[in-house]
């Protein structure tokens, strides 16, 4: 398997060979849903909170005698019956949402999207994305460039999760320079995870070679 690399002007650099192990995996929905649900839900910050009938205050007595009143018989106002009374089954931020993702799993769903992507064309590789100083008019131009390539047009018109730009080494310049781009996330390669890679459309790995030595290291073994 080969794939073309691109330069950020937009021309032909030369190929790259892609390990059929990484790219070339059949399509298992079942299998990225179970890893990509199970991610978050683990991620899942529970913020809303209610109190249980045991932590609102009052209602230590009893609002009437058990008989004798024709009204239904009560123990206590913090029943979630009442107005200011406890809820029940409310939404609690001490609940757990943890959930265990088999290592082999996660790294088999990765490369199962990974292969998706590559054969729905988009996954860019580029010889070298480094620039010499922060400059969002470079990191736009270099956009604007890849997106006359067939395939790719989307890359500097779409306005939400267009590309994610993942660097074989961290690059203060080239993150800077795309920091101001909304559409644009930029990472590490070795940061990466099926998440990132469903989040947005495009998947830009820069300077191949090394990017395939750290995406080597995500097979499980």
């Amino acid at each position: 398997m080969e794939a073309l690399v691109y330069k950020t002007t937009g021309k032909e650099a030369g190929k790259v060979k892609l390990p059929k192990e990484m790219f070339a995996l059949p399509w298992n929905a079942d299998l990225v849903y179970q890893v990509v649900n199970s991610m978050r839900s683990s991620a899942r910050q529970p913020i809303a909170h209610t109190k249980t009938r045991g932590e609102v205050s009052g209602g230590g007595k009893k609002p009437w005698r058990q008989k004798g009143t024709g009204r239904a018989r009560h123990g206590s106002t913090r029943s979630p019956l009442w107005v200011g009374g406890g809820v029940a089954h409310g939404p609690r931020n001490d609940k757990n949402f943890d959930r265990k993702i088999n290592k082999k799993l996660k790294s088999k769903a990765f490369f199962i999207i990974l292969s998706k992507k590559f054969a729905e064309g988009e996954i860019v590789f580029l010889d070298d994305a480094s620039m010499k100083s922060p400059k969002t008019a470079d990191a736009k131009a270099a956009l604007v460039a890849l997106s006359k390539v067939k395939g790719l047009e989307k890359l500097a018109t779409k306005k939400n999760n267009a590309a994610l730009i993942a660097l074989s080494k961290k690059n203060d310049a080239v993150e800077k320079s795309f920091r101001n781009i909304g559409s644009v996330v930029v990472d590490e390669a070795r940061n990466l995870s099926p998440l990132d890679l469903l989040s947005h459309t495009f998947v830009v790995f820069e300077n191949p070679e090394a990017a395939l030595e750290i995406l080597k290291t995500k097979l499980a073994k």
